[in-house]
């Protein structure tokens, strides 16, 4: 009995005990402070949630700015390579055809008139280790603004007289009367003018140091084989050696095909419109067996003229070689001697030219020397009839051209080291009116 009573108590007294506990919990959760400590919590919670919430809002607004800003440059990034790509292109297609237009763009319209020729003639003619680009590919546009009656072809072709007759000898006088070549616009570092009439120097620029004459050569080689040609009919064979040489020494071409047959008139025209060396290589073969016999020929050719204390020749087509050199005072001479040939002095003085149809070429191959085209609508003072054009590295671009002056007076001027061909072009504009009559 007093065991279930004692028992009965004890758990009464737990239960009581856990009420009290259970009352003392919940008037902790249910009391003011308890509420109020709740909302202080969820009031923190809420602010921190909010201030992470601005962070990240901020942060992401950050990202896209600058993504925008990464965006916008490379958009301009990508716009200034495409318009850098697009103009290297049109400047070195310009290079390897021989011939640009002058830019007549809006945007080059705002350019000086001197600084657009440069930028004409650093696409006129590349800039190839050995030789002058072909300028036979130039401006498709200046076939519009040919004169027919200056254009040659095969079949029409024909010498005509000197009507004039120029000093004897090949030694040019300077005296007094010569004057130096001071013009700034005159951008070659060696320079002559020659008057014809008397021998005498009219003015000059370090005339008489040795330079290399590139593709001036050429005049030489058409003087030597227009001396020795007998039947300007006579056939000859490209041969494979010849296109071999020309493509290991980088030169300029005709564009003659290998086993391709054609007349030794086209050669002659070929080696100098369009500075051939594949022209001037099978004059040497036709004329003396081998370019090696040939420029023993030249060199023959400059003893005759007096000129070789500082003129000698290595090869046919003005490859750089410490042995291929003259002084412009020499070139001029070489011209002088050159237009005294009818037939070199026609060739010289041919605009364009269209060589025989063959098998290779049904239509012939259209070539141009385009010196004398581009120099007939500057104002000289006078009509250049002769030119020939030249390029290497060691020698920058250089001419040797004939003039005759409004008066009637005939001259030679031969020019070095232009920094490109269309400023060799007003170099000579700029010579022939400073000092010609």
């Amino acid at each position: 009995m007093d065991k279930g009573r004692d028992s009965r108590r004890y758990r009464k007294k737990r239960n009581i005990r856990g009420m009290q506990e259970q009352a003392e919990r919940d008037e902790r959760r249910t009391g003011a402070e308890f509420r109020e400590h709740q909302l202080r919590r969820n009031e923190k919670n809420m602010q921190r949630r909010s201030g992470r919430h601005r962070q990240t809002a901020l942060r992401k607004r950050r990202r896209r700015e600058r993504r925008i800003r990464e965006i916008r440059r490379a958009l301009l990034l990508t716009v200034l390579l495409i318009l850098f790509v697009v103009l290297s292109v049109n400047w070195i297609s310009g290079m390897i055809s021989g011939g640009a237009k002058e830019d007549t763009s809006a945007a080059t319209a705002a350019v000086s008139t001197q600084a657009e020729t440069e930028l004409s003639g650093a696409a006129a003619e590349a800039s190839t280790e050995d030789e002058e680009v072909n300028p036979d590919a130039g401006d498709p546009s200046d076939d519009a603004k040919e004169n027919p009656a200056e254009s040659v072809s095969g079949e029409n072709a024909s010498a005509h007289a000197l009507n004039t007759t120029f000093f004897s000898g090949y030694k040019p006088v300077k005296d007094g009367s010569t004057k130096a070549i001071t013009n700034p616009e005159v951008d070659s570092h060696y320079g002559i003018l020659v008057d014809l009439e008397n021998g005498n120097v009219v003015a000059q620029r370090a005339s008489d140091e040795v330079i290399s004459p590139a593709s001036m050569t050429k005049i030489l080689t058409v003087l030597v084989a227009a001396e020795q040609i007998k039947n300007l009919d006579d056939q000859v064979t490209i041969t494979q050696e010849i296109t071999d040489y020309i493509y290991q020494n980088d030169c300029s071409a005709v564009g003659f095909a290998v086993g391709e047959t054609v007349p030794v008139r086209d050669l002659l025209y070929g080696t100098i419109l369009p500075s051939g060396a594949d022209a001037a290589l099978g004059l040497a073969n036709y004329v003396a067996g081998s370019q090696e016999a040939f420029v023993a020929l030249m060199n023959q050719k400059v003893q005759e003229l007096g000129l070789s204390d500082t003129a000698h020749f290595a090869n046919v087509i003005g490859i750089y070689d410490e042995q291929n050199h003259c002084t412009v005072t020499d070139m001029a001479m070489i011209l002088k001697a050159a237009v005294e040939n009818d037939l070199a002095r026609e060739v010289l003085s041919a605009h364009t030219y269209t060589t025989a149809k063959t098998e290779q070429h049904p239509e012939g191959i259209k070539i141009s020397n385009w010196f004398l085209r581009r120099i007939e609508d500057k104002d000289s003072g006078g009509t250049v009839q002769c030119a020939k054009t030249g390029y290497v590295v060691q020698s920058g671009n250089c001419a040797a051209s004939y003039m005759e002056s409004a008066s009637g007076k005939h001259y030679i001027c031969v020019t070095g080291t232009a920094h490109s061909a269309w400023r060799c072009i007003y170099d000579h504009v700029a010579i022939y009116k400073d000092f010609t009559a």
